[in-house]
């Protein structure tokens, strides 16, 4: 996939930092922060970009990947406030605390394309859920929620896992039943998050697919309209060759 980003050098003290944005926001994407149970609800094209800023971020363990989710079109569904996103690495060593000041920092970027690799992050996905069962076994995604963002600390294989999740929320979403009347489709959930001592319910971020309105607009990726206000249909196939 190709990324069109934005990246900043924020300084704080003697410590330079990198942080990269995407260049267009995801209108029709949003997050609620775990409480315990959070949602994730999204468009064909916002779970795609996520799923490609994750990969991006399995494998830019000094760079912040801070998606803006709050400020797009208000979902229609949901309960709890909106928050932002901020993937980084667990040897990066950030805390939550110290990211309003980055934040404020995140000025006059400057224009990064990059190109993720999708087969090199299903390798790795698969080689996590190889040895996620294994007691001594302990990567998993660590999480806090902070001045309206939520943060998810991990490592390459745990955030490759996580994007293979969001690529299929975000391909077979458009299939699933109801989603062209508005209805949103439940398509997995972020499971490996470290949940906090004392029992309860497991923390979880359910992933959802929903296209935006108006829905009787809404075409499954690979289909075209046949006539303006008709239904959906497939392209015509190319006529044989004489």
């Amino acid at each position: 996939m190709r990324l069109r980003l934005r990246e900043f050098r924020p300084r704080t003290g003697p410590h330079e930092h990198r942080v990269v944005q995407p260049r267009q926001p995801l209108r029709h994407t949003s997050l609620r922060a775990p409480d315990p149970i959070g949602l994730l609800l999204g468009d064909h094209d916002g779970l795609s970009r996520l799923a490609g800023l994750f990969s991006f971020a399995a494998y830019s363990r000094h760079t912040i990947v801070h998606v803006p989710l709050r400020d797009g079109v208000p979902p229609d569904e949901g309960v709890g406030e909106l928050v932002d996103l901020v993937l980084v690495h667990h040897s990066l060593g950030l805390r939550a605390g110290q990211w309003p000041e980055l934040r404020r920092k995140l000025r006059a970027g400057t224009p990064l394309t990059v190109r993720t690799d999708e087969a090199r992050t299903a390798r790795d996905a698969a080689v996590w859920r190889a040895r996620r069962e294994r007691a001594d076994v302990r990567d998993e995604l660590r999480h806090a929620t902070h001045a309206r963002t939520f943060f998810l600390f991990g490592s390459r294989d745990v955030f490759a896992e996580t994007a293979t999740w969001l690529a299929h929320a975000a391909g077979r979403g458009p299939y699933q039943k109801g989603v062209g009347e508005g209805h949103m489709a439940y398509m997995g959930s972020f499971f490996n998050l470290v949940d906090p001592p004392g029992g309860g319910h497991p923390v979880e971020v359910m992933i959802c697919f929903k296209p935006y309105p108006p829905y009787a607009h809404f075409v499954r990726p690979g289909e075209s309209f046949s006539r303006p206000g008709g239904s959906a249909s497939r392209p015509r196939r190319p006529a044989a060759a004489p």
